[in-house]
């Protein structure tokens, strides 16, 4: 593999904002992506998948490579010759990489790689907490599966299309996709690609959602005609799935905090031809207090940890702090009794999200449901998604009903 200057350069730029300057990795990517148009697809593809590996695996080539945060440049270059020499590749004769011991790096690799937290990189606390809530097994097998890429996933937008059309229009554009079975909209790209370029995405034939995303609009079991509120929506990726489920008939209400999230899904509302959408700002209490009792589906996608899909955020799991666990918790808490009241008597609601941990999955739904604002409510089924299992993201979800009083 011939190694050029300027691409290793800007995996080394992209390191210094996401580890020194605490920047998300997304963002820093997409940054460093434009700037040189010269680049092709494979350069790009270098650029952002090394990245993306050393991120998820920065416990273990600091470790290796003896350096500490802050992190100067000097560092983040031997950060990298450790990740080239793990990898096989001849290092270059760089002023900027001192001689590297070969040797040495693998058999400190060897030596780290019998300890879980240094094999798969992660935080102490996380690894901690996570053995402790899913058992030793379990933990393992899911933090290898969450330390590799996600693939690409689209879900048909049946407003404009059929699985079968939308497959056949992404071939005309040389992308190859298979459905996924078990996942009624959902396609796999076979090779990675950017799906956002294609005429069938600007027409709103689909958008990129993970597949474990995908059961949650499903879970809520909703209909044509009904009144939906989707009350945390963020930029709707499951909002716009709902709309499609309501085939465009009845009203959809998505709320969130967010306003800047809420105009991003307006656009994307219009590329889907998603018409039947209306968007709320919480502004103050009051926007959802006048929804109470009017409801007949209510989906809680409650803000989490995110530990279930550090496939795609890796850098999460080093901005993360013990801390957040408990105020995510509190929040949650507070979550699903307010937005709970929306749902009327005979409605029902989904809380879902993308974390593994039972704190803020099961133990939230038992504990909603021995309160005030729970008891009218029963638990109908719920779905732990692990990506061990499933091959896709963490997820909970769990359906209740509130019962119609005589």
């Amino acid at each position: 593999m011939k190694l050029h200057r300027n691409l290793v350069f800007a995996v080394i730029d992209a390191l210094n904002l996401i580890f020194n300057e605490n920047e998300y990795a997304d963002k820093v990517v997409q940054k460093v992506l434009r700037y040189d148009k010269r680049w092709g697809s494979r350069d790009r593809g270098f650029i952002a998948e090394t990245t993306y590996e050393m991120v998820r695996y920065k416990r273990l080539y600091t470790e290796i490579a003896e350096v500490k945060a802050p992190f100067t440049r000097p560092d983040l270059f031997r950060m990298w010759a450790v990740w080239a020499v793990l990898k096989g590749i001849k290092l270059p004769d760089w002023k900027q990489i001192e001689p590297t011991p070969e040797r040495r790096i693998k058999g400190k690799f060897d030596e780290l790689s019998q300890i879980r937290k240094f094999r798969e990189a992660v935080p102490d606390w996380i690894d901690e907490l996570c053995e402790k809530a899913l058992g030793e097994k379990l933990w393992t097998e899911e933090l290898a599966k969450l330390n590799e890429p996600a693939e690409v996933i689209l879900r048909t937008n049946t407003l404009k299309t059929n699985k079968e059309e939308l497959r056949k229009a992404l071939l005309n554009e040389n992308i190859v996709a298979e459905p996924i079975r078990g996942y009624a909209s959902a396609l796999k790209l076979v090779e990675r690609a950017n799906v956002f370029v294609t005429q069938a995405f600007k027409n709103g034939m689909f958008e990129v959602q993970d597949a474990s995303s995908q059961l949650v609009a499903e879970f809520l079991e909703v209909e044509p005609g009904q009144r939906v509120v989707d009350t945390c929506a963020g930029a709707g990726g499951k909002s716009l799935h709902l709309a499609a489920l309501m085939e465009n008939k009845g009203q959809l209400i998505s709320m969130d905090i967010y306003g800047s999230k809420l105009k991003e899904l307006k656009r994307r509302a219009r590329r889907n031809g998603a018409h039947n959408i209306e968007v709320r700002e919480i502004d103050s209490t009051k926007v959802y207090k006048k929804l109470y009792g009017s409801a007949d589906r209510v989906l809680i996608d409650a803000p989490c940890t995110g530990l279930g899909v550090l496939r795609r955020n890796p850098d999460s799991k080093w901005k993360m702090k013990p801390e957040f666990l408990d105020k995510i918790v509190k929040t949650q808490h507070e979550i699903i009794r307010n937005y709970s009241k929306i749902v009327k008597p005979g409605g029902k609601m989904v809380y879902a999200t993308c974390s593994i941990l039972p704190q803020e999955n099961s133990h939230q739904v038992q504990s909603f449901l021995k309160s005030e604002e729970g008891k009218d409510f029963t638990l109908v089924k719920d779905k732990k998604i692990y990506a061990s299992k499933s091959g896709y993201d963490g997820f909970y979800m769990a359906l209740l009903e509130k019962s119609i009083k005589y």
